[in-house]
């Protein structure tokens, strides 16, 4: 039992029209609000969120296998535009249309982005969202081996999705841990938490690194999204103690998208969709539902969780609008 994730609730593969098929995991009521994840790198669909979030705001809550991680089927080559495809087919089969709001977090935030800016998704919550780290503006920001990567990508990127595809389960672990504040290690080191977030790293790679791979060339690499053409709501959160995601806690990237807004949350890193489940996720599904009542007070419940204290995540710090 753990503070921070439940088991799923639904566990299955869905075919698609080409003979592929697409793992997914599921929590929360059959006839909730449709709600897809787009999870962190190298995460299978049995990392969900928040112990019971779903469940109180009433929430499906559907993670999604990207080609090659978990049980999903490769597909080699694959774009953020093929993962678009991927959702619209998915979320017919499933029942989870017309159209569901989206969550995604860290690495999955780009094809996500992706999932709005085609108009497949009602409303879009980021949380730790990596960032176009390839943009030119980052270049001097970016730490020297970071900026590496990054150069290796835009130069070669096959050369690069070979080096990442010598990745595996444990490397991911031990990257993962040691980029992260305290603050983090609360969540990570978690007893139900560390099991679950294994669960979904060993699964994630049971098939090998090589849609991990994919998924990190395409998401380092510049995006070819059009961020100016999103039309839905988009709520972006990172924790203010965060130095992996992006070089500015998002400011950039909430300029780009029209309407957008961010909250910066103290006292966590990019542990945030774990330790702040709950006032995240009840953010989205009031931005959803036209009758939902005026915004609630989540001080309480951030306090209990002991992440955040004297600051309501409705006032941005730092950030804003545009």
């Amino acid at each position: 039992m753990s503070l921070y994730v439940d088991d799923p609730a639904r566990l299955g593969t869905t075919r698609l029209s080409d003979g592929r098929v697409l793992g997914w995991a599921e929590w929360g009521p059959e006839d909730g609000l449709p709600v897809l994840l787009s999870p962190g790198a190298a995460t299978s669909r049995w990392l969900g969120i928040g112990a019971g979030a779903v469940e109180n705001e009433g929430v499906r809550l559907v993670s999604v296998d990207r080609p090659g991680l978990g049980v999903s089927t490769p597909a080699p080559d694959r774009t953020f535009a093929d993962f678009v495809d991927d959702v619209r087919e998915l979320t017919a089969l499933r029942g989870l249309g017309p159209l569901p709001a989206m969550l995604g977090n860290s690495q999955g935030a780009p094809f996500a982005l992706a999932c709005a800016a085609a108009g497949v998704v009602s409303a879009l919550a980021l949380v730790s969202p990596a960032d176009e780290v390839a943009a030119p503006e980052f270049a001097a920001a970016l730490p020297d081996d970071l900026r590496g990567l990054v150069a290796r990508v835009a130069e070669d990127p096959v050369g690069a999705e070979k080096v990442f595809a010598g990745f595996d389960a444990d490397a991911m672990r031990r990257m993962v841990l040691a980029g992260s504040p305290a603050c983090d290690l609360v969540v990570y080191e978690d007893p139900g938490f560390a099991a679950a977030y294994g669960r979904a790293l060993d699964e994630a790679f049971s098939q090998g690194a090589a849609g991990y791979a994919r998924d990190t060339v395409l998401a380092m690499g510049r995006w070819p999204i059009d961020l100016g053409a999103i039309t839905v709501p988009v709520e972006v959160w990172y924790g203010e103690e965060d130095v992996s995601h992006s070089p500015d806690l998002g400011r950039r990237l909430v300029s780009r998208i029209p309407g957008a807004r961010r909250t910066v949350v103290p006292g966590v890193g990019g542990a945030l969709l774990w330790a702040t489940a709950e006032p995240i996720l009840a953010s989205l599904a009031e931005t959803v539902r036209p009758d939902e009542p005026v915004e609630r007070d989540w001080r309480e419940e951030l306090d209990r969780r002991g992440t955040v204290r004297g600051r309501r995540p409705g006032a941005s710090q730092g950030g804003g609008r545009g």
